[in-house]
Formats: C-alpha cells, structure tokens, sequence
C-alpha cells in the first residue's frame, strides 16, 4: 500500500469539525467515507454492452462526513450547494424519473444534490434491507470538478450508500455496492449507463489498473512492473495523471446523446445476432463473436456500423493496452488511450468542439504519452498520461493553448484547478 496523498489531515479535520457542530458530537464519533473519483483510460463506452474496461481512481473526490442521527433522521449539508437535505430512512423512496423517457434527463444538481441520497435510500430499501439509523453529514468535493466526466455522481452514490449503511450495522461487499449504486443511476434517475464508474471506485488498488468484464462482472488488478527494490516509489516517478478541464458543465448538443448510443449500440447487436442466427440472445455486443462480427458487418446501417465499430475495437485496446501496463509500457499504453479518443470521436460520434480542441491540445503538450476525453466528452475535461519530469509544463501548455482557442470558456476556470496533475488512488473507503 502506498503513502495516501489524500484526503489530508486537514481535510479530514475540517469536515469533522463541521460534523462535530452539526450534530452536537464529538469530534472522535465522525466518520469520513472516502469515495474517488475514477478514470477510464480504455474501454470507453462499452461497459453498457457487457466489454471489457480499464479503470483506476485518482487522488481526488467525494468526502462525506457523518455521524448516526440517533433516530430515523437523514439531514445533510454540501460544501459546493446551498440549502440542506432533510428525510427520513423510513419514509419509502420512489423512482424520481421516467426510465422509458430517460433521453429527457438533466439532472439539476444545484437544487438536486440531496436526491442522491434518496437513492441511496432507495437502493437499500428495494434489497429489503432495514435502516433505523439515519445520519447527520456534511458532503464536500474537489473545486471545480463536478460534472467533469470523472464519475462524480457515483462517487456521491457510493459515499452516501457506505455512510448509511456504516449507520445501520450492514455488512455490504464491494460487489453488493456495485449493484446498489446501479440501482441509483439505472432504476432511481432512469441512466441507461453500465457498472464501470461504480466498480473503479469500489475495486481499486492504489496504482493497479483494474480490468473488468462488464458481461461476467469478473475482475482483476492489473499491478505495474517492479521496477527496483522501491518499484512503487518507481513507477510513481514514472507518470502522472493531467486532467484538463474544458469548462462546459452543461450538454452542448441537442442529441440524445449518452441513451441514444446506447440503443444504437442494442440495435447493431440485434442485427448481428440475428444475422449469424443466435437472435434469441439478449441484444449487446458483447453476445456477437468477433467472427460473427467481421462476416455480418457489411449490412449495418453506417450509424450501427460506426458503433459496433468502436465496440469489436475498443476491446482489443484494451487487451492490448493490459499487456502494455504490465510490462511498464506507459508510453505504449498512451498511444491506445489516444486511439480510443479518436475512435470515441469518429465511430461513437460524442465530444464538443470544445473538448475535442482541449484533446487536441494535450496530444501536442510535452511528456504526454496520450489523452482522451473523461466521459462522454459533451463537457467536463479531458484526462491524459504524462512522464512525471514534464508534467508541470504539460500543464503549463495546455493552460494557455485552451485559452487562445476557447477564451470565453477558459474564462469560466480557476487559473490554479484548470489543469490538475493528479496520482493514482485507492478503493472507496470509511475511516
């Protein structure tokens, strides 16, 4: 286990002294749940279809400060909205949107943030499990990185589901929260996305990339090479991670986007099996065989064609790009994340100009081995791979070229946070 960068004594200290007077306690009864945020360096977009993905958490993210309320209570405060969230673990939750309408979701979260942990709440109760203990917390998150395509909502879910049922006594597995926090994005808000941003947070291990089979929901951790007697002091020298905020917090597309890939996607799987005679199977890509594939390709409309493109090849990425972080082949494992940034762009079809220009930028930055948008690429940031010696005037570059091509949106950012350099993180935890 490596030297933790965050969170920091202070940190922590200040969100139990804000508990503390919340809640009338001591300041020895807080806990603080853990909960990073996660990249995903290859297998972008595919989790929804059962493929295989690569994920690992940053030394960013989600801290939630709790104490038990002492009765059925949940009342909580944020560090980043107003107001403060008020219910209770025995009032029973409902789903707050439309799954069949799900292409009209746009979460507020200003006036919405407390409903994540009404779904938390809910996700609990529809596994029949009994709270009787709510909780008093104060949540807080890393300036200016909500909404960034960093898996922020399910760092949230995940925090509030650890905080409730640390309360409550319950004895949950990393594999039931996986499925808990899908319950929140999938059957609470009406998402259509898959388990990857939930697994990355809960199935981490500090510098290990985690490959998971999104079909199966088998997974494994894939540890960087030692390198000498001090091999994780070593491959920390190695690289850094550069996160490059664009400054869009709101879709600028009127497509569907996100759930109108996904059913494209569904749709492509449907031909193809139907095509090779297995049209009885559930309708993902990851039920087509890649022979099947290469045969029936050909009559695919040109949208399902590009989709199913970038499935059959987004998993040999990151098959290939497995091999490449085993064997400390950062630099070959960067030119995958920057194939599966272009294939994100040209067969998925997602990103904004803005975020597109920001990739474009980062490719050009010194020391980067390779970048891709974090998400959908509709706004948020961009996430790359850079050598740790010139991660500085990585960031230094970027910083000013974004400025000159979008300086009304480089405008919006914090000169200090605009472009991070972070580090590998670890699992979601309570301390």
């Amino acid at each position: 286990m490596g030297e933790w960068s965050w969170p920091s004594e202070a940190q922590l200290n200040g969100i139990r002294q804000t508990v503390s007077e919340m809640a009338g306690r001591g300041i020895e009864d807080v806990r603080v749940v853990v909960s990073p945020y996660r990249i995903c360096p290859l297998g972008a977009h595919i989790d929804h279809q059962g493929g295989t993905v690569s994920a690992m958490t940053i030394n960013k993210g989600i801290l939630l400060g709790f104490v038990p309320s002492g009765d059925t209570q949940v009342i909580l405060r944020s560090g980043q909205f107003k107001g403060e969230a008020r219910f209770r673990v025995d009032e029973v939750q409902c789903p707050r949107k439309n799954a069949n309408d799900a292409s009209k979701i746009e979460i507020d979260e200003e006036s919405d943030w407390g409903s994540y942990a009404r779904g938390a709440l809910y996700a609990l109760q529809s596994r029949q499990n009994s709270l009787v203990q709510g909780i008093i917390g104060y949540i807080i998150g890393p300036e200016g990185m909500d909404s960034s395509g960093l898996s922020s909502s399910a760092a949230v879910g995940v925090a509030y589901l650890m905080a409730l049922e640390t309360a409550n006594n319950l004895a949950v597995s990393p594999e039931e929260n996986i499925e808990y926090d899908r319950l929140i994005e999938n059957e609470f808000w009406g998402l259509r996305n898959g388990i990857l941003d939930q697994s990355a947070i809960l199935l981490s291990s500090y510098g290990c990339l985690l490959c998971m089979n999104c079909k199966t929901k088998e997974h494994k951790l894939i540890h960087p090479p030692k390198l000498g007697e001090n091999h994780e002091t070593e491959w920390q020298k190695a690289y850094k991670i550069l996160l490059a905020f664009s400054g869009l917090k709101h879709n600028l597309t009127v497509n569907p986007g996100y759930n109108c890939r996904v059913a494209e996607c569904r749709e492509a799987a449907a031909v193809l099996l139907h095509a090779s005679g297995d049209g009885a199977a559930e309708p993902l890509l990851s039920n087509v065989e890649p022979e099947a594939y290469q045969t029936h390709k050909h009559i695919l409309e040109p949208n399902l064609a590009k989709r199913a493109e970038h499935y059959f090849s987004e998993n040999m990425r990151v098959s290939k790009g497995f091999e490449a972080w085993a064997s400390g082949r950062f630099e070959d494992f960067g030119t995958l994340i920057s194939e599966s940034g272009l294939s994100s762009i040209q067969n998925y079809e997602c990103g904004s100009e803005p975020l597109i220009q920001l990739r474009q930028i980062l490719l050009r930055a010194p020391g980067v081995f390779g970048a891709r948008f974090s998400g959908a690429g509709f706004r948020g940031c961009c996430v790359a791979l850079v050598d740790t010696d010139h991660a500085a005037e990585a960031a230094t570059f970027v910083r000013e070229e974004y400025n000159k091509v979008q300086p009304e949106l480089a405008s919006l950012l914090n000169p200090d946070t605009a472009v991070m350099i972070c580090e590998a993180g670890d699992s979601a935890r309570v301390i």
